[in-house]
């Protein structure tokens, strides 16, 4: 059997070493604190959004993440011309579905890019990733509203569908391609109450993901490896705003050894 510690382990000083660059169309919100994450943890961000030059900087990209949170029309015309041309280059794609299930554009908009772009992975929380199969399903803002043990089945039918990776982030993160199921338990209580976190999640995936060819892989080290950070940051902190430093902080303090030793990852 595969030990996923050891992969983590071999991601994250692949991502050192190679410092792949990671072309991120995300929210105004996230910005600045998904480019200081990447960087922390070794890889190189780049956010840009404009339609004139998203497959130009895609080309020179090892992933591309995109982001829902802050949504316009000219941003969902960028996203799709970028999710295009790394589909053509068999570039990794992940998907943030932010909000999906709030409102009629944000739900459209995820379903458009996952029906027109080869989506590795998709991340989001429980209610996100349930919106994108049933129509009646709803969040409450960017908030999950249900349980990742509510979404399990239906995610692993919809990942089936899709055939993609889904990532759903929680207490204890799941993810599954539709056939392989894995847990992980690494992570904080404080993560829940710093703007971002989800979001960051997404592109330390997308980090993961270009030195990963395994999108299931991928994503279950990359959880792990943010969640230990998390786990670290909280030893050191007892609020949020010293948390969302000592996050940072671990991001780029943890070694590959720590992060053998200390992933909660477990399959089945």
């Amino acid at each position: 059997m595969v030990d996923l510690s050891e992969i983590a382990a071999r991601n994250l000083s692949a991502v050192r070493e190679k410092k792949p660059l990671i072309h991120n169309i995300t929210n105004f919100v996230v910005m600045n604190t998904t480019a200081n994450a990447l960087l922390a943890m070794g890889a190189s961000p780049v956010m840009a959004h404009a339609p004139n030059e998203v497959e130009e900087m895609v080309s020179f990209a090892g992933a591309l993440v995109l982001n829902i949170g802050t949504l316009t029309d000219q941003w969902v015309e960028s996203m799709l011309k970028a999710g295009a041309k790394a589909t053509a280059l068999h570039k990794p794609v992940i998907l943030d579905p932010v909000g999906s299930g709030a409102t009629a554009l944000r739900t459209d908009a995820a379903k458009t890019l996952i029906d027109r772009t080869r989506i590795s992975v998709i991340r989001g929380n429980a209610s996100e990733v349930l919106s994108l199969q049933r129509d009646d399903t709803k969040t409450k803002g960017v908030d999950s509203i249900h349980s990742v043990e509510d979404a399990a089945g239906a995610a692993r039918e919809l990942a089936s569908q899709l055939n993609t990776t889904l990532a759903i982030t929680g207490p204890i993160d799941l993810v599954t391609d539709g056939n392989q199921v894995i847990r992980v338990a690494n992570g904080h209580p404080l993560m829940g109450y710093v703007t971002g976190t989800g979001c960051t999640a997404t592109a330390v995936i997308g980090a993961f993901l270009a030195v990963d060819p395994n999108p299931v892989s991928a994503a279950a080290t990359a959880l792990a490896y943010f969640g230990l950070a998390g786990e670290t940051a909280g030893e050191g902190a007892d609020a949020p705003g010293s948390f969302m430093v000592k996050l940072l902080d671990a991001l780029y303090t943890i070694t590959p050894q720590q992060l053998l030793a200390g992933s909660k990852i477990e399959t089945g």
